[in-house]
């Protein structure tokens, strides 16, 4: 394959995750903006509320590892395409159980949903790895960029998609989840089409253009020797407790809106702050991460979404509540992005998928667990202490990133395949 082919078909995968993204996002941001109240109407008990998004985080865990194994062999293009196939299925029971008031069927379907967005977020790492070294952090922000579509148009399709469901003897609730299983299908549709060639050889062709120095002569490295390098660990802990605080600020967030009288309309227009500054701004995080180097994005990052725990819970309007979730998705951004291009500098093709899936596996379980711990502080002792537990965490992931940058660690150099 000659350079032009290899910028076609990088560009024709990007395009293509960027678009599947795109759709799946809107799907999901639709959906989990009514899970918290759904969960809380069928259980009759509000600090039950944040079980919906502790069920898909850790249903994103195992099923992170899961793909990570499984990627290798089935490769990335079928490996990302049954994942959305399960997402589809899970929408739908998700959408039937909410309208039949079925408990089980609610938990199941939403366990789909998680197993579908565990690869839709490892798609990033297919970004990169088709992606020289240097434009890493940009194809990452690329597919994490996509985002901004599902910010404005999934919480768009909330009212909408209530009114129809009304309008067709539903409960309101069942549309905004309902409407997710045709986005989410044609989701797989375009992964399906777009991925060609496979990514995984691609990445092998590319690492060749690039070699870098052998790190011993034993190949391919465990994750138990991973685990112990500075850049791999700290990338962990950057991205997980970012995403920690962001499920369990945002999972939250819209009982406790219908708690202050807020209508759907008021809810989704906080979804849509929150999810545009997750997405939006994605490639300058990007950018930034490639230019300044992983670690001071990092460290921003922290520093935002510590300062969006303080101003979502100050004030009832809209408008406050809006501005502390748009900063929170914005701190996650750079976390996430600057974090993703760091651990990945650290892998070799045969390194990556298996130890990706391993990260977004711890990063899942310790979601799942703060989205547990969100209900249950919230019932007990309100917003503004779920907004003091996130600062508090981000603080840990700020000291972290600090750590090293100041200590000026550079990338572990690694094996060429």
């Amino acid at each position: 394959m000659n350079d032009l082919e290899l910028t076609r078909s990088r560009r024709r995968i990007v395009g293509s995750l960027f678009g599947m993204q795109s759709l799946a996002s809107a799907a999901v941001i639709a959906s989990a903006t009514v899970l918290t109240i759904v969960a809380a109407d069928l259980t009759s008990n509000p600090s039950l509320a944040g079980v919906p998004s502790a069920i898909i985080q850790l249903s994103m865990a195992l099923s992170a590892l899961v793909w990570g194994t499984l990627w290798d062999r089935l490769g990335r293009r079928n490996g990302l395409t049954a994942a959305l196939l399960i997402g589809v299925a899970g929408a739908g029971l998700t959408a039937a159980a909410t309208e039949l008031g079925v408990i089980w069927a609610f938990g199941l379907g939403i366990i789909g949903l998680g197993a579908m967005r565990a690869g839709t977020l490892m798609s990033r790492f297919v970004a990169a790895e088709v992606s020289a070294p240097d434009r890493r952090g940009r194809a990452i922000s690329i597919v994490v960029w996509a985002g901004t579509v599902g910010a404005v148009l999934g919480p768009l399709l909330v009212a909408p998609s209530s009114v129809w469901a009304t309008s067709l003897g539903l409960n309101e609730l069942t549309g905004p989840i309902l409407i997710a299983v045709p986005l989410i299908g044609l989701a797989s549709a375009v992964t399906f089409a777009g991925l060609r060639p496979e990514p995984a050889k691609l990445a092998k062709l590319i690492e060749e253009q690039n070699p870098r120095a052998e790190v011993d002569e034993q190949g391919t490295r465990s994750i138990s020797q991973l685990i112990r390098l500075p850049g791999v660990y700290i990338a962990v802990i950057t991205v997980a407790l970012a995403q920690v605080v962001m499920v369990m600020l945002m999972g939250i967030t819209a009982l406790y809106m219908r708690d202050l009288g807020h209508s759907l309309r008021d809810i989704s227009v906080v979804f849509s702050a929150h999810t545009l500054g997750m997405f939006a701004f994605a490639p300058i995080s990007g950018g930034l991460s490639d230019r300044l180097g992983r670690g001071p994005v990092m460290i921003v990052g922290s520093l935002i979404i510590i300062l969006s725990g303080f101003i979502a819970p100050a004030s009832s309007a809209v408008v406050v509540i809006a501005g502390g979730l748009f900063l929170l998705g914005l701190g996650w951004s750079f976390s996430f992005v600057a974090g993703s291009a760091l651990l990945s500098d650290q892998l070799t093709p045969t390194e990556r998928s298996k130890t990706q899936g391993a990260n977004d596996m711890l990063i899942g379980l310790a979601s799942g667990l703060g989205s547990l711990a969100s209900g249950v502080i919230y019932a007990g002792l309100g917003y503004w202490a779920v907004g003091l537990v996130g600062g508090v965490l981000a603080g840990v992931g700020f000291a972290t990133s600090a750590w090293w940058t100041l200590r000026h660690r550079a990338p572990q150099p690694a094996a060429a395949d």
